[in-house]
């Protein structure tokens, strides 16, 4: 990525930004281009069969899921794969990720899965590798469907938050009943020797109410090649769960220190877990894609059942309509958002950023943490993470860890 001046990009006093405040002609004119999207999150289906007290789709500020028909028809779909194979063929981008999701993507059925599957590679392998993947709460996974993504290839993550006491408290369906045994039942499908090969792995939402040892070892029962435990999505006008804004305390870096501690100190490796291995990696001057840490530029879009593109769906969480993309309608609808103020603030790195985190030793790491944390009301997203304190203390005591280790390495 071209290097960016610090005096462009800055906010206007009290503009609410990037929307105000963010020159993207400045940008541009200055040398910076930006880069076409490579990830699509597609919502197959709109409703979801949990009622997930924590959902940023459903329980936050953006109530647009109402207006979404239930399920992605056939032509919205089409005509989302054309304009992905139109935009990776003029960006020229080597491969493209299609991530099936919702609500809850199975909802969709079994029939229409396996058209969206096949018609994604009819339509795209021309053009450009695909991979394929969905993100399920596993109630649903059957044999059926089973076969439908052996046989199209589709990776699948699950949605697990610890053992049954804990993921029921949050994750239960429409009718207060508990969604862990279901799950599990899916998992083990998911799991035979035949599909093993499809699971990517667990997602995991932390809730510092649990025991944080005792939620990584029962997720670790299930096997999975990879964990990704996520914050809560929360900001600055609404704080996550716990958290004092004052950032005196630090709860959630306090939960996931002695899960790092558990899974560095093991003898072998347990799991890949997402976080730790891209704070470890950016330590050592990496560059790994995440939203969550780092600078890298975000090239990810969804398109919503109705046909419509959007960004990444945990803006959702900041205030109703943080998603939308303004778009005039002409050319390709991927090729016109590149250049909107909200996607370009997810590609310019540092500038992005709040002077306060340009001024943090561990900015590079940190990256300000996930967009949507950094969002105040009165001033939008230039502004440091709520969780940085947590991310801080975090970061600083994997850092010391790894320090420890090399300095004893190099003395023996």
């Amino acid at each position: 990525m071209e290097s960016v001046p610090v005096s462009l990009g800055l906010p206007k006093p009290m503009a609410r930004w990037p929307e105000s405040g963010l020159d993207t002609a400045a940008l541009r004119r200055d040398g910076w281009a930006p880069l076409p999207f490579r990830e699509f999150v597609v919502k197959i289906h709109s409703r979801c069969n949990l009622a997930c007290d924590y959902c940023y789709m459903y329980e936050m500020a953006d109530q647009s899921w109402r207006d979404q028909p239930k399920t992605m028809s056939r032509k919205a779909f089409a005509d989302a794969c054309r304009t992905i194979a139109d935009h990776a063929r003029r960006g020229r981008v080597p491969e493209v990720a299609l991530v099936f999701h919702g609500g809850e993507p199975l909802m969709a059925g079994h029939r229409e899965l396996e058209f969206f599957a096949r018609h994604a590679r009819e339509v795209l392998e021309p053009i450009t590798k695909v991979r394929l993947g969905m993100q399920t709460n596993g109630v649903l996974i059957d044999a059926e469907f089973l076969r439908i993504c052996a046989d199209s290839d589709i990776r699948i993550g699950v949605s697990l938050d610890g053992d049954e006491a804990d993921n029921d408290r949050h994750r239960r369906d429409r009718r207060g009943q508990g969604s862990f045994a279901k799950v599990a039942a899916g998992i083990a499908r998911l799991r035979a020797m035949e599909y093993r090969h499809l699971f990517s792995g667990l997602l995991s939402t932390i809730d510092i109410a649990n025991d944080p040892v005792r939620t990584y070892e029962a997720l670790l029962r299930f096997h999975p090649p990879a964990v990704d435990f996520l914050l809560p999505h929360g900001n600055w006008t609404t704080p996550p769960p716990g958290l004092a804004i004052d950032g005196t305390e630090t709860p959630y870096a306090d939960w996931l220190i002695p899960i790092f501690d558990r899974w560095y100190s093991a003898p072998e490796l347990g799991t890949k877990i997402r976080l730790f291995d891209d704070i470890i990696d950016l330590l050592f001057g990496g560059a790994p894609g995440s939203e969550s840490v780092g600078l890298q530029p975000v090239r990810l879009a969804v398109f919503e059942t109705d046909g419509s593109l959007e960004q990444v769906d945990e803006l959702k969480s900041t205030f109703a309509g943080a998603t939308k993309i303004r778009l005039d309608g002409h050319d390709n609808a991927l090729d016109e958002a590149m250049h909107q103020p909200a996607i370009v603030a997810r590609q310019i790195g540092a500038q992005a950023l709040s002077d306060e985190c340009r001024a943090c030793p561990i900015h590079t790491v940190c990256g300000g943490g996930h967009y949507a944390h950094r969002y105040r009301a009165e001033s939008g997203f230039r502004n440091r993470s709520v969780y940085c304190a947590d991310l801080t203390r975090l970061i600083r005591h994997i850092e010391d860890r790894i320090r420890t280790d090399l300095g004893a390495a190099s003395r023996r």
